[in-house]
């Protein structure tokens, strides 16, 4: 897709992480204060988180922001912005509903009335929560309106600038402009770093690249991965409802999936280490444990 650009834009040269140039102090406390939001997150989640990293929804994410020539952590930062915005926004709908007296009778009608504004508003709002991820990083161009709007008339989306602006400003009100939320590949990086920092030997350059595309298959096999993890987890072969709700917390944690991804990486950069030293199937080390889960 990147190859047939719909419209060319004034892009620069793609920045990769620079690592091995923070200080000791700065790291401890990156590294701190994710831990202890990853924690914070964790103690408030949901049965419904997750609901909006469905395949096609991600995939969307990541077909616009390859468009638009925006770094990988862009398209991470924009389904959580996404997903957070959806989350409140339906739930102000349904309040909203509720203050209207909305009877138990008339409950189908008034849940056809909020699934038909969320449908007629989530394109533009998946694009609003693309162009402020871009702002949010130092790496990538800005999605301005008029860029938008030129990606809108290539795919023949009917709609204008104030209707774009509107959507923008309705993903941001709704967050209370709380935009700042940590993603999986902000987790990724930092603990890359840390390891470089332990280890200078750790090929961390190298692992980021691969790390970047074990992300992107985990995000776009998330439902699959997770289901083979439950059922492994658990021992059923169909988990029940409560089941799955509790091991929200396992899906949820970026800190537990950016060690894993790590493991993964690193097990395929050092693949001809493993067949040299001639394991046979039956031993599977942290990192080939988790690629037999990936597969």
């Amino acid at each position: 897709m990147a190859g047939n650009t719909m419209f060319s834009l004034h892009t620069r040269e793609p920045m990769n992480p620079r690592f091995g140039e923070v200080s000791l102090d700065i790291l401890t406390d990156i590294l701190s204060n994710l831990n202890n939001r990853n924690k914070s997150n964790l103690e408030h989640v949901s049965d419904f988180c997750g609901c909006l990293k469905e395949k096609r929804i991600v995939e969307c994410v990541f077909h616009l922001c390859e468009e638009l020539g925006l770094n990988p952590a862009v398209g991470y930062q924009a389904i959580e912005i996404l997903e957070r915005f959806m989350a409140k926004y339906t739930e102000h709908l349904i309040r909203s509903q509720k203050g209207q007296g909305a009877s138990s009778e008339h409950t189908g009608t008034f849940e056809e009335l909020i699934f038909q504004t969320l449908k007629q508003k989530f394109f533009l709002s998946v694009l609003s929560s693309v162009q402020i991820a871009s702002k949010l990083d130092l790496y990538s161009n800005v999605v301005n309106n008029d860029i938008a709007m030129r990606f809108l008339q290539a795919v023949g989306y009917p709609s204008s600038k104030e209707q774009l602006l509107d959507s923008e400003i309705l993903v941001l009100k709704t967050l209370n402009f709380n935009l700042n939320v940590p993603n999986p590949l902000t987790y990724v990086e930092t603990l890359l770093e840390v390891l470089g920092r332990n280890d200078a030997t750790v090929p961390v350059a190298q692992l980021h690249h691969l790390c970047v595309r074990v992300l992107q298959f985990i995000y776009l096999q998330r439902e699959t991965i997770y289901n083979a993890l439950l059922k492994s987890a658990t021992g059923c072969s169909s988990p029940s409802h409560e089941l799955r709700a509790k091991f929200v917390s396992v899906t949820e944690d970026f800190m537990l999936l950016g060690v894993g991804v790590i493991a993964v990486a690193a097990f395929i950069h050092h693949i001809s280490t493993w067949e040299k030293k001639g394991y046979g199937t039956n031993y599977l080390p942290p990192g080939r444990l988790l690629l037999f889960y990936l597969c």
